[in-house]
């Protein structure tokens, strides 16, 4: 870990450092000294815009310095703090650095244990401050007081567009004060509530200021204990507000008579796109009548009612009222208990309907019959473009949906995860691949396909090859499959990118996939993180780059490539000429692996971005990356998180950037 020794190497190089943009030193141990370092280098660097800090141990002193440094540098715009020793009166030193000079126009402090006292300190700083329009306090102590101090500031200040207090300890009383600053403030269009606890009373206050404001559009109240007497005073916001586009009430008590009556006043006026009532609660009683106004609303775009309990019945009356709805184009419905009968009155609208776009019925309770109503819909739907259908429907299911595919000309991503689909459904869908000419996203993760299925999916691809992702990971993939998969590859001429992480795949199959992408000329992405690969299969690999001309993206990572997979993949970085990202992290490569890549560095000249953390490479490894800095001018993302790096590692990284012209993130 870099701590204070380490970081002010880092400082000495910024004060000449003409190109990097953005540093993360997250999760180290950097104190007050190392801050006042980097501090005293930001009053003369001219280029970085973002510094990330969090999880350090920078206290007091370490703030101070930073305050002075806002004064003058006019560059940094993203300072992240979080997870520091920011506590109370602390906090104010920091805060200084908000007032006239500075040109910072976002802060993170989330999870850095400020109170009240320290948002007393930050009030106190914006209202002068002129730049900051993003400020996140999410998950801190702030509570009732901290919120009064906030809502003065935000009584004046002209420049706060959104406000993030997720996660904290407000009630109704801060709440009450938030809601006395919205009636005068003009300039706030987020706020963010969520997780609190402002019950009844905190939303009484905050609806009836909304009959006013004209400037708040988004809105988070989820998970705020507000019950009956909060949800009404909403029900009379929808009949004036013309400004609130997006509501989040979700895990509340949306329920019973309320609910008709907060679905009812929707009918009026509303403005809202967007909603978020994914709360448990909503039953086919409460859907009905939400159902009802949806048929009469002229504004909503998105509905969220994942997570409820409707049933059949509901399904019955959103039908009904998609049948003269003309906007709603996303509905999520996830996590309900539509069974098959729903899925068939569903299916009856769908097949005229002409706004849905996006559906989403995931783990529902429909089997295959729900699915082979659904497919009927899509003969003849002609505005669905996103389904997600993760159910238990099957072999029969897929099949079902398969014959419809063939005549559908809208759907361009299919989600049939978790399913039980095998080899008989997988293959079905594979023969509706070779005539649809739309689909290029299909999801068939964790089902159990095995051999045959994964061979006729690929296969497909050689008569209609126009499925650009293809998920497979947690089937029955073995390397005898993977043989499949790569013989269809060598003839495959649009596929682009193959997603294969999490698919117990083993250096057999990395092996077979090597041959394909020998011929291959399209493949520009491949994923293989956290499979079985192990240095032979890094090893063939690595042959396959050596000729390989057209991969751009090359994931490895969380597999067991370590010391002797890392070499020959560096080798062959030093003729690759198409490779220009490497995903190494958590790979166990140490710092003799680190060392082979530094080497290659210096000759590649195609490389931008790599990533190495997490793979116990400590100051050797650092050191040699460094050096080969000094002359590499094409990387410019190297992550190194998570290492054993100390000082000596972090001083050899300094002096690179002081000559390094390319790299913009480490």
């Amino acid at each position: 870990l870099i701590d204070d020794n380490g970081v002010q190497a880092l400082a000495e190089a910024l004060k000449t450092n003409s190109t990097l943009t953005i540093l993360n030193l997250d999760g180290n141990s950097i104190g007050d000294d190392g801050a006042q370092a980097l501090a005293e280098a930001l009053k003369t660097n001219s280029t970085l815009t973002t510094l990330e800090l969090r999880s350090n141990s920078i206290g007091l002193k370490g703030l101070l310095a930073f305050s002075e440094a806002s004064k003058t540098n006019p560059n940094l715009t993203t300072l992240d703090l979080a997870e520091n020793k920011i506590k109370g009166d602390k906090a104010l030193a920091l805060f200084e650095a908000l007032k006239p000079n500075s040109t910072r126009t976002a802060l993170d402090l989330q999870n850095s244990l400020i109170d009240d006292n320290g948002v007393q300190a930050l009030a106190e700083a914006l209202k002068t401050n002129s730049t900051l329009t993003t400020l996140n306090l999410r998950i801190n102590a702030i509570g009732d007081d901290g919120a009064q101090a906030l809502s003065e500031v935000l009584k004046t200040n002209s420049t706060l567009t959104g406000l993030d207090l997720e996660g904290n300890t407000i009630t109704g009383k801060g709440a009450k004060a938030l809601a006395e600053a919205l009636k005068t403030n003009s300039t706030l269009t987020d706020l963010n509530l969520v997780g609190n606890s402002i019950g009844d009373d905190g939303a009484q206050v905050l609806a009836e200021v909304l009959k006013t404001n004209s400037t708040l559009t988004t809105l988070e109240l989820r998970s705020n204990s507000i019950g009956h007497k909060g949800l009404l005073a909403f029900s009379e916001v929808f009949k004036t507000n013309s400004i609130l586009t997006t509501l989040d009430l979700a895990e509340n008590k949306i329920e019973g008579v309320v609910a008709l009556a907060v679905f009812e006043a929707l009918k009026v006026k509303s403005a809202l796109t967007t909603l978020n009532l994914a709360c448990k609660s909503i039953g086919d009683y409460e859907a009905m009548a939400l159902f009802e106004a949806l048929a009469t609303i002229s504004t909503l775009t998105t509905l969220n009612l994942a997570e409820n309990a409707i049933g059949d019945y509901g399904a019955l009356a959103l039908a009904e009222a998609l049948k003269t709805n003309s906007t709603l184009a996303t509905l999520d419905l996830q996590h309900n208990s539509i069974g098959d009968d729903g899925a068939q009155l569903l299916a009856e609208e769908l097949s005229s309907h002409s706004t849905l776009a996006t559906l989403n019925l995931g783990y529902n309770i429909f089997s295959s019959h729900g699915a082979q109503a659904l497919a009927e819909a899509l003969k003849t739907n002609s505005t669905l473009a996103d389904l997600n259908l993760s159910n238990s429907i099957g072999d029969f299911g897929a099949q079902a949906l398969a014959e419809k595919l063939n005549s559908n000309s809208t759907l361009t991503t299919l989600n049939l995860a978790d399913n039980l689909i095998g080899d008989n459904g997988a293959q079905a869908l594979a023969e509706a691949l070779k005539s649809n000419s739309i689909l290029n996203t299909l999801d068939l993760k964790n089902n159990v396909i095995d051999f045959k299925g994964i061979l006729a999916l690929v296969l497909a691809r050689k008569i209609k090859p126009t499925l650009i992702t293809l998920e497979l990971r947690d089937n029955s993939i073995r390397n005898s499959t993977v043989l499949a998969l790569s013989e269809a590859f060598m003839a495959n001429s649009i596929l682009t990118t193959l997603e294969l992480w999490s698919s117990r795949i083993g250096d057999i199959g990395a092996r077979a996939l090597c041959e394909a992408l020998v011929t291959n000329t399209t493949l520009t992405s491949l994923n293989l993180a956290s499979n079985l690969i192990t240095a032979n299969g890094a090893q063939t690999l690595a042959e396959a780059l050596k000729t390989e001309s057209t991969l751009v993206t090359l994931g490895l990572d969380g597999n067991a490539i370590e010391v002797y997979g890392a070499l020959p993949l560096a080798e062959a970085l030093k003729t690759n000429s198409t490779l220009t990202t490497l995903e190494l992290w958590s790979s166990n490569i140490g710092d003799i692996g680190a060392l082979a890549l530094a080497v290659a560095l210096k000759t590649n000249s195609t490389l931008t971005t790599l990533e190495l953390w997490s793979n116990k490479i400590g100051d050797n490894g650092a050191q040699a990356l460094a050096e080969s800095l000094k002359t590499n001018t094409t990387l410019t993302t190297l992550e190194l998180r998570l290492n054993l790096t100390g000082d000596n590692g972090a001083q050899a990284l300094s002096e690179a950037l002081k000559i390094n012209a390319t790299l913009t993130t480490l």
